[in-house]
C-alpha cells in the first residue's frame, strides 16, 4: 500500500484545489444564508458518505492500553528524539512556514499600493497562484516515484525559496509577479508529497496519529508568527526606511520609489534565509538517512 501513498495524497490535493478554484467565484456571488446551507449540504454529504459508504478495517492490537495524555506526548517526544530525521524534515519546514506565511503577509500590500497593481493584479497574482499548485498536483501524481524523494524534496523547495520572492521583490509589473508566483508554487506539491511519503514510510502506523499530532504543533506554529511577523515588518519597518531614503538612492533604483517598495525589500530579504535554510537541512545526514 505504500506505493500508493504519493498518488493518493495528490489525488486528494487536486480535487481540493480544483474545488477552491472551481467555487471560490461561485461562494463570493451567493448570499451569507445560502453559504451556510450549501457547506452545511457538503458536510452532511461528506459525514454520510463517511459514515455508511466507507469501511475503515480496525487495526488488531494484541494488548490495548490506556494511557494519560502526558504519556502520550512523552512517548511522541522520545520518538522524535530517536528518529532524527524525522524530527529535522519537520524543523526545515517549520522554518519555511516562517518564510512563507512572511511573504503572504506582506503579498497584498505590495502589490495593492504599487504602480500597475491594484485589487485586478492582486487577484491574478493569487490566480497564477491557485492555477501553478493545481498543475503541480497533477504533475506528482502522474510522475514515477523518484530514485531519490530526499534530493527531489531539497531540490523542489530550493527552486520556490530562490525565485518567487527575488521576482516580487525586482519586479514591477503583473507578469513578472505572475511568473514568479508560478515558480514558487508549482513544485510545493511535489515536495510535500514526497515529504509525506517518507513520513509514513517510516512512522509506525500505531504512532502516525500521535506523530502528526506533534508534526502539526511543530511544523505549522510558525505561521501565525510569520503573519504578525510580516504585517509589523511591512508597516514599520520597510516601508518608513524606503520612504526615508533619497532621491536617486541604490535601493530607490533596485526596489523603487512610493508605497509596496518597503514590502518589495522585505521579498529580498527573506529570500535569503529561505534559501539557506534549504542549502542548511540539505546537508543533514539525519534526513537522508530516510531514503
Amino acid at each position: 500500500m505504500k506505493v500508493f501513498y504519493n498518488f493518493i495524497k495528490e489525488i486528494r490535493n487536486f480535487g481540493i484545489l480544483w474545488l477552491t478554484q472551481a467555487f471560490s467565484s461561485l461562494g463570493s456571488s451567493m448570499t451569507n444564508f445560502a453559504l451556510i446551507l450549501f457547506d452545511l449540504f457538503t458536510f452532511l454529504a461528506a459525514f454520510l458518505s463517511l459514515l455508511f459508504l466507507i469501511e475503515i478495517p480496525e487495526i488488531s492490537s494484541k494488548a490495548k492500553r490506556t494511557e494519560t495524555v502526558f504519556q502520550s506526548v512523552g512517548e511522541v517526544l522520545g520518538y522524535l528524539k530517536e528518529n532524527r530525521g524525522i524530527l529535522d524534515m519537520i524543523l526545515c519546514m517549520a522554518c519555511i512556514n516562517l518564510i512563507a506565511s512572511t511573504y503572504e503577509a506582506a503579498l497584498p500590500p505590495m502589490v495593492l499600493s504599487r504602480a500597475g497593481g491594484g485589487k485586478i493584479a492582486l487577484g491574478l497574482v493569487n490566480g497564477a497562484v491557485g492555477a501553478a499548485t493545481l498543475c503541480g498536483s497533477v504533475i506528482a501524481s502522474l510522475y514515477p516515484a523518484p530514485k531519490s524523494r530526499v534530493r527531489v524534496f531539497f531540490n523542489v523547495l530550493l527552486l520556490s525559496m530562490s525565485t518567487e520572492n527575488f521576482l516580487l521583490a525586482f519586479g514591477r509589473t503583473v507578469p513578472v509577479w505572475c511568473l514568479g508566483a508560478v515558480l514558487g508554487w508549482i513544485a510545493i506539491p511535489v515536495m510535500q508529497a514526497n515529504m509525506d511519503v517518507l513520513l509514513r514510510s517510516h512512522i509506525p502506523v500505531t504512532m502516525q496519529g500521535r506523530v502528526y499530532s506533534a508534526r502539526n504543533t511543530l511544523q505549522f506554529f510558525t505561521i501565525p508568527v510569520g503573519y504578525f511577523l510580516g504585517g509589523f515588518l511591512v508597516d514599520y519597518v520597510f516601508e518608513p526606511f524606503m520612504a526615508a531614503q533619497k532621491s536617486g538612492s541604490l535601493l530607490l533604483l533596485i526596489f523603487g520609489e512610493g508605497k509596496g517598495s518597503g514590502a518589495a525589500l522585505l521579498f529580498f530579504v527573506i529570500a535569503i534565509p529561505g534559501i539557506l535554510v534549504c542549502l542548511m537541512f540539505r546537508q543533514d545526514r539525519n534526513i537522508w538517512n530516510l531514503e
